[in-house]
């Protein structure tokens, strides 16, 4: 059968779970993958209370939905960022705590060690998430920037993320990092760099999402080729880019999402400019099972409109793969 088609949670935190729960099912979801904020999944209640757990599951199927994959971006970004005060707005209090950087930054990696532990009991195989990174603000080479100095930034991720590579190794869980700008890695070179910072860690893969490297000119499709045995979770998220009015570049210009002078901007899935076929062709040469997960974001339109079309569209698109070759049949000894 073609893959599940689910609804990541995280821009749907306002509503509870026992609310966006039957709203997915309507709008035509399989399942959901579940952000570690809001109150759809929270990683220590799912620690300390097996009946926690019990309720989370209960809840999904009594609405016929399935879970994959749990999400904690927001606490994985801090694992390895310079923390300011945008991080307190995003991060549950036991990890700001007094928001001294450095004891953020360790609370953050316990939190996400806590979210393998917490994935395992609640059944799922991936958590997909961000890490954050000390030499983003780096990202255009000046003041002159060497290869020394970048290096120490994947050193510094290497120090964070193996202790907490560690415990997904002991829980037989894989993270899944969304290559994203402020990551670790944001496109392929920066993905194969973070992937050798960690010695080819088999516990680190990607969370596969087009729209955060085609506005950068990066080949998306290629991306899954390149990383075939890493891609854990699949993000199904539109772009277009190119399509402002020439006051604003790539780099976004200190605007916000829908603004009009936006060189890119996110989209409806089908209403942008990101090539899906491409995208179902190359999973399905990767042998790629897992799910297709909507991460529905644009600022311009109503979002259940929005989250109802896209996954009728990731249902219309996607298709099982050839069982053999279509010419085996041309030998007389495999006809009927």
């Amino acid at each position: 059968m073609p893959r599940p088609v689910t609804l990541f949670t995280g821009q749907w935190a306002d509503l509870p779970l026992a609310q966006l729960a039957p709203l997915a099912k309507s709008m035509g979801y399989d399942g959901l993958e579940l952000a570690c904020w809001g109150d759809h999944f929270n990683v220590q209640e799912a620690l300390s209370s097996p009946q926690y757990v019990k309720d989370k599951h209960a809840l999904l199927a009594q609405h016929g939905l399935q879970c994959f994959a749990i999400g904690n971006h927001l606490v994985g970004q801090a694992v390895c960022d310079l923390i300011d005060e945008r991080h307190q707005s995003i991060l549950p209090p036991h990890v700001w705590g007094d928001g001294e950087p450095e004891g953020v930054r360790q609370r953050a990696a316990a939190e996400l060690a806590d979210t393998a532990r917490a994935a395992a009991k609640f059944g799922v195989k991936t958590v997909t998430g961000f890490t954050g990174s000390s030499v983003w603000h780096s990202i255009y080479a000046f003041p002159p920037t060497t290869q020394a100095y970048w290096d120490k930034g994947f050193a510094d991720f290497a120090k964070r993320f193996g202790p907490i590579l560690d415990v997904f190794e002991q829980h037989d869980i894989n993270f899944a990092l969304e290559v994203h700008p402020t990551e670790i890695a944001f496109d392929i070179a920066s993905a194969e760099r973070a992937i050798a910072a960690v010695g080819g860690n088999k516990r680190f893969g990607f969370n596969y999402d087009p729209s955060h490297l085609a506005y950068q000119g990066v080949d998306y499709v290629k991306f899954i080729r390149q990383f075939a045995g890493r891609i854990y979770n699949a993000h199904m998220k539109d772009v277009w880019w190119g399509k402002g009015d020439g006051t604003v570049g790539v780099f976004g210009g200190h605007t916000s999402f829908g603004d009009a002078r936006r060189n890119w901007d996110f989209r409806s899935v089908g209403r942008g400019m990101i090539d899906f076929e491409s995208i179902i062709v190359a999973l399905n040469d990767i042998g790629y099972q897992g799910p297709l997960s909507v991460e529905w974001e644009d600022s311009r339109m109503d979002r259940v409109h929005g989250a109802t079309e896209s996954a009728a569209f990731c249902k219309r698109l996607d298709f099982k793969p050839a069982a053999g070759a279509f010419d085996a049949v041309f030998a007389r000894d495999k006809q009927a």
